[in-house]
């Protein structure tokens, strides 16, 4: 997925209000250009094209309109871009729910820290001039059939790897970078909470992100699996969106 390189954001907001004024200036201040659009589809069309991301601010108890959501969903997804989200907790997660999750780049909290978000913006624009969007995700599983589709499912937004055993994953983490593991919580020889504990032994896997796959999903061995203290489990009847919303909301809530 290759996405656009233009260093402009598109604030978009019901209203210009004083904040978003404030924030355009912030960003402007910081060498970034931004303009404000207000929830008008043509008005909203008429600055998108050479804007590199698309943020959307939303006030106290707001929602995007319907024909706005509409317009952002299938608009994002055929330009390659992506959206921010300014909101409420309870407000942004509606968005977050309803919207393809390769198209959400980050979800900011109100009220917004501008230094955090600047940072995030230019980080941002970075990887994409360095093609670097795509978060890396690698997957251990002793089941080859079980790690090929998820890869299938996942592959078109993440950058893939495979590892079909605990020790073969922590040799290729010896020369090589990964922003989430899905671990595979039963396996011959090394297993998973194993794994865990020898990612967590060393300096530079230590904070590694894992999500264990689980086939259980009865209390007891649920609670085994929390109890390790993995960012999440997914159940390995989990179907495609499910996994792929599960991941999707872990980087975005990071």
């Amino acid at each position: 997925m290759l996405f656009e390189n233009n260093n402009k954001i598109l604030v978009i907001g019901e209203k210009e209000t004083f904040i978003i004024k404030v924030l355009i200036g912030k960003l402007k201040d910081a060498g970034i250009t931004a303009i404000f659009a207000p929830t008008d589809v043509n008005d909203i069309n008429k600055e998108w094209g050479d804007s590199g991301l698309i943020t959307y601010y939303l006030e106290a108890g707001e929602h995007i309109p319907g024909d706005i959501a509409t317009f952002l969903k299938d608009k994002l997804s055929d330009n390659n871009k992506q959206l921010a989200i300014i909101g409420d907790a309870t407000d942004t997660k509606m968005v977050v729910d309803n919207f393809p999750p390769h198209v959400i780049y980050k979800v900011f909290a109100r009220p917004l820290d501008y230094s955090v978000f600047i940072s995030d913006v230019s980080l941002y624009f970075n990887m994409v001039a360095e093609g670097e969007m795509k978060k890396s995700i690698l997957i251990v599983d002793d089941d080859p059939n079980y790690m090929g589709l998820v890869r299938e499912w996942i592959k078109d937004t993440y950058k893939v790897s495979m590892a079909n055993s605990g020790l073969r994953a922590i040799k290729w983490l010896g020369s090589n970078k990964v922003d989430l593991i899905l671990l595979d919580y039963e396996m011959p020889v090394t297993d998973g909470p194993q794994v865990l504990e020898m990612l967590r032994s060393d300096e530079e896997t230590k904070s590694i992100p894992v999500i264990f796959l689980t086939g259980k999903d009865d209390k007891e061995s649920v609670m085994s699996v929390l109890a390790l203290k993995p960012e999440g489990y997914i159940l390995k009847t989990s179907g495609k969106n499910e996994i792929i919303n599960t991941i999707s909301k872990f980087f975005v809530n990071r």
